[in-house]
């Protein structure tokens, strides 16, 4: 066990993160505490940055802090720093939660719209973001069918060239192009509307 009482602060809020972790692998509740104490703001606001739901981002920091207990023990310095490694876990817990949340696809406008219309700024940038939703609706217009299908599950679902390849039954060389040529296609339509 890690002796925090031997560390500069009788808390143990001045043993290393290498130390905490090895604590945590061994069972130690004290370091556990510690490090939970020391990253809990950081991995909740990466979670609520990702999720954009507080009660979604407690739950995915919650689970983040477990894994990093149970697999304490694998913990590598040598490949990433300890902050490094529990946000990572934060991360991928996030886009976990957000892909079960987004489980259906709505159409790629209505994304657009409903992301918009929170009704939380103020007036003045609700009618810039109202430009920019019409800019980018009209944008997404002008994209093919399956290219907007494909961008819009990479970009508003978080899904990868291989998961678009599944749930649309092609292939996974047909997905990256999908993606790849719609975004060109998109990123040249807002660009023509921005041109004066």
């Amino acid at each position: 066990m890690v002796d925090l009482a031997r560390t500069p602060s009788s808390s143990g809020d001045e043993a290393s993160d290498e130390a905490l972790l090895a604590g945590m692998a061994v069972g130690d509740e004290r370091a556990g505490v510690v490090f939970v104490r020391r990253y809990q703001r950081r991995v909740y606001g990466l979670a609520l940055g990702i999720v954009g739901d507080p009660g979604t981002a407690e739950d995915v920091a919650q689970e983040a802090f477990l894994r990093a207990w149970a697999h304490a023990s694998v913990f590598d310095p040598r490949r990433a720093g300890a902050s490094t490694w529990l946000l990572t876990i934060t991360r991928n817990l996030a886009i976990d939660a957000l892909r079960l949340r987004r489980a259906e696809p709505t159409d790629p406008a209505d994304v657009v719209f409903s992301a918009q219309s929170r009704g939380d700024c103020p007036p003045e940038e609700a009618a810039l973001s109202g430009d920019l939703r019409a800019r980018l609706a009209g944008a997404l217009a002008q994209v093919p069918e399956g290219q907007r299908r494909a961008v819009a599950l990479a970009a508003f679902y978080g899904r990868s060239a291989k998961e678009i390849a599944d749930l649309e039954r092609i292939p996974l060389g047909t997905a990256k192009s999908r993606i790849r040529m719609g975004l060109a296609k998109l990123r040249d339509a807002v660009r023509v509307e921005e041109t004066p």
